[in-house]
């Protein structure tokens, strides 16, 4: 068994840790990863099942968690040791490549452009209804930082965001962003994701739009 300390880590570290220790083996093996948040847990076990290996959480304590993968025999075998089930395919945002992503929309603010909060506030809601009225809708939208605030209960552009996860575009809000605003528990649309994600997924897209 191999053991990754990410204990202190911040996002994606602890999945970057993970996922090159999953991609160095050659053979069947179990991966013990250890982390201090029930974020960073979520993330990992999100890589395990997205790369095909079997896995299981558990909390050993306050501020410690543990995620055990099986990867090979046991369990399906990772990217490194052959292909995801197809099982896994709910979990493709993770593996975003520049033949299946088309235009991602990030958001890292609740405002558009500098100056007044107020006009900021007003232009990022006529922004993403207009989104909404594209002929062409983008694959996915991204919420990070302030961005984080847009997907919650209360948020002016809930309608909007909803309507176009009703019509296909993936809605992902990072964790982390959640977790610093206190937040979490109120995600009204989309899900929760990872800056590893977020990543590659800005990699992987043809075009990308920054309000």
């Amino acid at each position: 068994m191999i053991t990754v300390n990410a204990m202190g880590d911040i996002c994606p570290i602890p999945v970057v840790k993970t996922k090159k220790v999953m991609d160095a083996l050659t053979g069947p093996d179990q991966i013990e990863v250890l982390v201090d948040n029930e974020t960073a847990m979520r993330n990992v076990m999100k890589l395990a099942k997205n790369s095909g290996a079997q896995a299981e959480q558990e909390q050993l304590g306050e501020k410690e968690y543990r995620v055990l993968i099986t990867v090979g025999e046991e369990g399906e075998k990772s990217g490194a040791l052959g292909t995801a089930p197809a099982g896994a395919d709910d979990l493709k945002d993770s593996q975003p490549c520049p033949t299946c992503i088309g235009t991602v929309v990030a958001v890292g603010s609740d405002r558009m452009g500098d100056g007044s909060d107020e006009l900021g506030h007003i232009l990022m809601k006529s922004f993403l209804f207009a989104v909404t009225q594209l002929d062409i809708l983008p694959d996915k939208i991204l919420f990070y930082n302030g961005g984080a605030k847009l997907t919650i209960e209360g948020s002016e552009s809930l309608d909007d965001l909803k309507s176009l996860e009703d019509n296909g575009v993936e809605i992902m809000t990072c964790g982390t962003c959640l977790d610093y605003y206190g937040i979490k528990d109120k995600l009204a649309v989309g899900s929760v994701t990872n800056m590893y994600s977020i990543v590659e997924i800005l990699q992987g897209a043809m075009s990308v739009l920054c309000p």
